[in-house]
């Protein structure tokens, strides 16, 4: 086929396929492209982008062209139109076209259920729901009611009133809840039931990402270490229209756990000072609250981390943040400016640099708190050692990042080997 023959053709992206707004990844702009029939996933660029949302079966290649020749100053040739077409084609993203081959997807697993983890002795996890978007559907379609604005907007007066009376109230929860180390059977209760709290957390990530037409592909349960928790896996947040309907998602977990709680703190103000239920409830609303907010802590894997990122628009912040601070260090070190930073921008320069300083300051802070929150959580014969409990906290979690750090070596060799 001629140049000219090519540039008259008027090919259509067929329907149902996905294209994600304008993501950040290190110092470039990408786009996200899913095609639902096989999974099929693409990550391209602005250029790229330009053209694929033009493809609409309308306009022929030759008016795409001067569109995309006026908006980048550059004229593309049939060579050019050939590899994007075939690119296209091979995906099985053009109406009319089966891909050519099923090729592996090229997106990072954050942006989807990735491929299936491998079971080790300290990780693994169990499919539970054989058909997890009917099950979302059917609860979807159940708490119709309870969704509707008139029902929610109550949660945004009763919710900061829970956290309000719980700050007022804070050394008497404290008090109360340390007196669960001598009630193991009530300890044991607290832990029951904030488990069935977490189970319905992923729930509620599945079923508000549900709300704005994104899928589940797996609900399980999920071992790590010492640790079993059931997890929900939804994909195409990242495709949501707005940004707001992508945080949303990630913060519906964390809004269920205290809309959990709400309940408990009138039952645990109306009882008396000596009622056995009242350190039951007192751990309830203290560690219940603490998992909540804790999972706001802008920190991977936590939903406040999906919210920044889904705010930001980044796809992978603390990476990127991390590999700034270390250009940054050199750069100082060395006294001069390399090159690789120069690609960064004004605004990208504050928010990796921002957020590199935030985790500093909150892994400080944590460090700080850690020894006189054992001092008053602990009893008696254990209060003198809470001063070592800093050097453990810090010596546990360099030990857990030397071991994915090992672990994600010993992946990228299996995965290099023939």
């Amino acid at each position: 086929m001629s140049d000219r023959d090519l540039l008259t053709l008027r090919p259509r992206i067929k329907p149902g396929v996905r294209i994600s707004g304008a993501l950040r990844r290190g110092t470039g702009t990408i786009h996200l492209i899913r095609d639902p029939d096989g999974d099929r996933r693409l990550e391209v660029g602005v250029k790229e982008h330009f053209i694929i949302v033009r493809l609409d079966g309308t306009r022929s290649l030759d008016e795409i062209g001067e569109e995309y020749a006026r908006h980048f100053r550059l004229r593309l040739g049939g060579a050019q139109w050939q590899q994007m077409l075939g690119l296209l084609y091979g995906r099985g993203l053009l109406a009319g076209h089966a891909p050519a081959a099923a090729p592996a997807p090229s997106h990072a697993p954050a942006h989807g259920p990735g491929p299936r983890r491998r079971s080790t002795l300290l990780t693994g996890s169990v499919r539970l729901v054989a058909d997890p978007p009917a099950l979302l559907d059917r609860i979807h379609r159940a708490t119709g009611s309870v969704r509707r604005p008139l029902a929610l907007l109550p949660l945004s007066v009763l919710v900061p009133a829970l956290l309000a009376g719980i700050a007022a109230r804070l050394g008497q929860l404290v008090d109360e809840a340390a007196r669960l180390t001598h009630q193991p059977v009530a300890l044991a209760a607290v832990g029951a039931v904030l488990w069935v709290s977490l189970a319905l957390h992923e729930l509620a990530h599945g079923l508000a990402g549900r709300a704005f037409g994104g899928r589940t592909t797996e609900i399980g349960l999920r071992r790590w270490l010492l640790m079993t928790y059931l997890y929900c896996e939804m994909e195409d947040v990242r495709f949501f229209p707005r940004r707001r309907q992508q945080v949303a998602t990630a913060g519906a977990g964390v809004l269920t756990n205290l809309v959990l709680l709400l309940p408990c703190y009138p039952l645990w103000a109306l009882l008396p000072d000596r009622a056995q239920a009242r350190p039951f409830l007192a751990g309830l609303l203290l560690f219940g609250t603490v998992m909540a907010l804790a999972n706001l802590l802008p920190l991977p894997p936590l939903d406040g981390y999906k919210m920044l990122g889904y705010a930001l628009g980044h796809v992978q912040l603390a990476t990127d943040s991390r590999t700034f601070a270390v250009l940054l260090a050199r750069a100082a070190v060395r006294r001069g400016r390399p090159a690789a930073l120069a690609g960064y921008s004004g605004r990208l320069r504050l928010v990796l640099g921002g957020y590199a300083l935030l985790c500093a300051g909150l892994a400080a802070l944590a460090l700080a708190a850690t020894g006189p929150l054992c001092r008053r959580l602990l009893p008696d014969r254990w209060a003198g050692a809470a001063g070592w409990a800093p050097v453990l906290l810090a010596g546990c979690a360099s030990a857990l990042w030397a071991v994915g750090m090992l672990a994600r070596a010993a992946r990228g060799r299996r995965g290099g080997a023939p």
